[in-house]
């Protein structure tokens, strides 16, 4: 399984981003899609995920901000950023989730947000 992430950056506050994550790999389809961030010294948290019948869960720190979508013919899933905040900087980690099966990270993307 691997997960190539993309869409990562620099912007300003107020601004917006589209991170993009595909699944490959002769797999069965994810379960739960997800994106989590790591800031600097600090733990990785959940941003938000999906599952595989739409089921939407997100954090609260980005509710009402950022969408999740997917795309399963494709095996992939989108994150849009909007109203970013300097807060919102971080590594963002895709990840895909099949129960028994696997749970496959990606490597990474880069968001600042500058202030």
């Amino acid at each position: 399984v691997q997960l190539v992430e993309s869409g990562g950056g620099l912007v300003q506050t107020g601004g917006s981003l589209t991170l993009s994550c595909v699944v490959s790999g002769n797999i069965l389809e994810p379960d739960v899609l997800g994106w989590y961030r790591q800031a600097p010294g600090k733990q990785r948290d959940r941003v938000a995920i999906i599952t595989r019948g739409d089921g939407i869960n997100y954090a609260d720190a980005v509710k009402g901000r950022f969408i999740i979508s997917r795309d399963n013919a494709k095996n992939a899933v989108y994150l849009r950023m909007n109203s970013l905040k300097p807060e919102d900087t971080a590594v963002y980690y895709c990840n895909a989730y099949r129960p028994l099966d696997y749970n496959t990270w990606g490597q990474g993307t880069q968001v600042t947000v500058s202030s």
